[in-house]
């Protein structure tokens, strides 16, 4: 991996077969490799898009053995590894650790929202910090968490020796850019929201970890070369063929819609697991619409 993390790393998606559900490593693997190919400059494996809610530990670990020989050394390798307790997300950070990531993502503790005071969550995630071995990601996702780290406290964690930065999918440009006050030479911000990349960049944000980039890799690695390059022209208009895409495949349609994109880009996404469902008729039809507008649809792509 590189010193300092930057450009679009890819959440992947967990793969499982539709036989018994159980993970399956054949097309996890085959779809990082498509991604590394894509140009994009890591993975995320166990995060929101990996369905890391529904998988067991046993699983968390077999995603980082799976994914870990297929990142080059430049790249990196990200697991989630949140959890409700601390000793479990510290548990799974170091099982993660010991299958070579290269950092863990850590999303807030959420269900006794409630009690999680400034205080709470700096507690929290000082103590994952203080004894992960690997670097820690703060990750803010409102949409699933049901609170909004403050920014104050992300320049807080920032000065953690261990605390390498965070990611923010809340697609508020206002908040993104308070969280880029705590941005260093150590301490980076990444955006989650693959409509808003331009503009996060622009900003001052680092690159993304973007769902739209499993299906879009090229398209979104491409926008972050040109943008790095100074054609923001090349990279505007990247953002325009990403937005529709972000928004209805990824914003509302959630991982049925961002797997059954996959499908029909020519990598595999499959069932989600239960209980979350496929979609119906009519949003397939929706994402294959969007895709085609985009030009990314493939004829030989599954029904």
């Amino acid at each position: 991996m590189t010193d300092q993390i930057s450009g679009v790393l890819a959440p992947v998606v967990s793969t499982f077969d539709a036989a018994n559900g159980d993970l399956d490593a054949v097309p996890f693997r085959a779809n990082i490799r498509a991604h590394m190919a894509e140009g994009l400059s890591g993975v995320v494996v166990a995060g929101s898009t990996g369905e890391a809610a529904l998988l067991d530990e046993r699983e968390r670990q077999q995603l980082v053995e799976w994914a870990r020989p297929l990142i080059p050394n430049e790249r990196w390798l990200i697991a989630g590894v949140g959890a409700e307790s601390t000793r479990l997300c510290l548990r799974r950070a170091q099982e993660a650790a010991e299958r070579g990531v290269d950092a863990v993502l850590v999303v807030s503790p959420h269900y006794y929202a409630s009690a999680m005071t400034s205080e709470a969550l700096a507690t929290h995630f000082r103590r994952v910090a203080d004894e992960s071995p690997v670097p820690v990601f703060l990750y803010n996702i409102p949409k699933y968490a049901h609170l909004t780290l403050d920014p104050g406290l992300v320049l807080e964690l920032a000065s953690h020796g261990n605390i390498a930065g965070i990611k923010d999918s809340s697609g508020d440009l206002k908040l993104l850019g308070a969280y880029l006050a705590a941005q260093s030479a150590r301490f980076t911000v990444l955006t989650g929201s693959g409509s808003g990349l331009y503009s996060a960049l622009e900003l001052g944000a680092r690159g993304g970890i973007l769902a739209v980039s499993l299906f879009a890799g090229r398209l979104s690695a491409g926008l972050y070369a040109a943008w790095t390059k100074g054609d923001k022209g090349s990279a505007g208009r990247a953002q325009e063929r990403l937005i529709p895409m972000a928004k209805t495949i990824v914003g509302s349609l959630g991982v049925p819609g961002v797997k059954h994109a996959l499908d029909r880009v020519g990598l595999t996404g499959g069932l989600p697991r239960l209980p979350l469902l496929p979609l119906r008729n009519g949003e397939r039809s929706q994402v294959e619409s969007l895709l085609e507008a985009a030009g990314l649809a493939r004829s030989t792509a599954p029904a």
